[in-house]
Formats: structure tokens, sequence, C-alpha cells
């Protein structure tokens, strides 16, 4: 199982990002998929999840509003939309996927597959 996320970069605050994570190896419309972030020093951290059949989203307050996660179960591929960007979303951004959730959306220890994240720079 491989999960790739990519579309990271330096934007200026209030700018716009798209992330993208494609997977392969995975069954991807069995599986409950998330975005993590990781600022330097600071632990791992939720930011949204969707369900197979992308009718529940979770986001995490600190960016609802600004942030959508979305998936193409054709194409094996999550998104996120990332909006109104500000120097406290800077953080390296990762997919997770998992199929039982024994905890919750929001817990780390829940997701079975991880990508390898990408850099998200947010310049003020």
């Amino acid at each position: 199982v491989q999960l790739q996320a990519s579309g990271g970069g330096l934007v200026q605050a209030g700018g716009s990002l798209r992330l993208s994570c494609t997977t392969s190896g995975l069954e991807f419309e069995h599986n409950i998929m998330a975005w993590f972030r990781q600022a330097p020093g600071k632990e791992r951290t939720f930011v949204a999840s969707i369900d197979w059949s992308s009718r529940n989203m979770l986001y995490d307050e600190s960016v609802k509003g600004r942030f959508t996660i979305a998936r193409d179960n054709a194409k094996s591929t999550l998104f996120l939309q990332m909006t109104d960007l500000n120097p406290e979303d800077a953080a390296i951004y990762y997919c997770a996927a998992g199929r039982f959730l024994n905890h919750g959306a929001e817990y780390v220890e829940d997701y079975d597959y991880w990508g390898q994240g990408t850099q998200v720079t947010v310049s003020s």
C-alpha cells in the first residue's frame, strides 16, 4: 500500500493551496481518509476526515470554513482544498487511511496507512 501526498508549497497569508493524495494497493473506497499535519516540534494533529461515501466530513475547529476535504473513489485520490491560509497552518501535511476507527477520526493511532507528507509554508 502506498499513499503519496503532493501539492504543498510556499504561499502568502490569505492564499490557497490544493493538496492531493494518490493511493495504490489500497481498497480506497473501503477506507476512511483523513489529513493530519505536524508543525516543527509539535505533535501530529487532525485536520479533516471523510467517510467512504463523502457524506460525512469532520474538521478541526481551526480549519472549519477554510478547508474542504474531498475524495474521488474512482481515482483512489484524496484532496484538501485550503483557502485563507495563515502562518499557523504551516506544517507538513499527511494523508492517512483507516478501515476501522476504534477511537475516532481525530486519533492518529486509528489509521493504518500514511503518506510521506507534503510541506506547506505560509509567509506573513
